[in-house]
């Protein structure tokens, strides 16, 4: 981690006091786990739930909302709370399961498996904007929790983070799309390349349909990695 002034170092710390208030508020509840989500939004590529438990005295200096934060330092923060958390664990819902159940379904279905994998049993889930069916612990819905609650935040750099290493994969793959640059996302280049190639298996059918149809043949794709 670079070198921070004493002056940037009490600013940062300060921030950071304030993301802890919900941690603080719940504080007599054990194991305070946060959830968070990426890739609701691409037309590509799985939807990721990052679900990690903090110690209580937990310092992890940038913790933000993913999207705030560089590439660089999004990796950076990756080990460091894979590091320094409890536990952690990461739930993936496929393109099939997308496709299949809608996807704020297979968002729910990613964040139980992120809780359902965790080490330890969590005695309080803080979710962004979202509350979980089908899940017992007690759960509280935080608007732009992300940005708010350190244990949020930093569930949502695992789930970022896992699924853009995923998305690079799927890049090596199918090379003809781009999907290590726009990890999904409805860019132009991404448009371009789904009009000119058609869907290749891990394009979302149900959110291509105003771009492309699919081929008589499932799962036809340009890539040729």
């Amino acid at each position: 981690m670079r070198k921070i002034s004493e002056e940037k170092l009490a600013a940062e710390r300060q921030r950071l006091g304030r993301m802890r208030e919900y941690e603080q508020k719940y504080a007599s509840c054990p194991a305070i786990c946060g959830i968070d989500e990426a890739g609701r939004g691409p037309l590509a590529g799985p939807v990721v739930a990052g679900a990690v438990i903090l110690p209580a005295d937990c310092e992890i200096l940038y913790l933000n909302d993913s999207k705030k934060l560089s590439e660089k330092r999004r990796e950076e923060l990756f080990l460091e709370i894979q590091e320094k958390a409890v536990a952690w664990s990461i739930g993936v819902a496929s393109v099939d399961e997308i496709d299949r159940v809608n996807i704020l379904q297979a968002t729910y279905e990613a964040m139980r498996k992120a809780v359902g994998g965790l080490a330890v049993t969590p005695g309080l889930l803080l979710n962004d904007a979202v509350l979980i069916p089908g899940v017992e612990t007690r759960q509280v819905k935080i608007i732009k929790g992300d940005a708010k609650s350190v244990s949020i935040a930093a569930a949502s750099i695992l789930a970022k983070v896992s699924r853009d290493h995923m998305m690079e994969e799927y890049g090596r793959l199918y090379p003809d799309y781009g999907f290590a640059k726009h990890k999904g996302y409805g860019t132009a280049a991404h448009i371009a390349a789904l009009k000119k190639f058609g869907p290749c298996p891990i394009h979302r059918k149900s959110f291509i349909g105003k771009f492309v149809q699919p081929g008589p043949e499932e799962g036809a794709c340009g890539g040729t990695g």
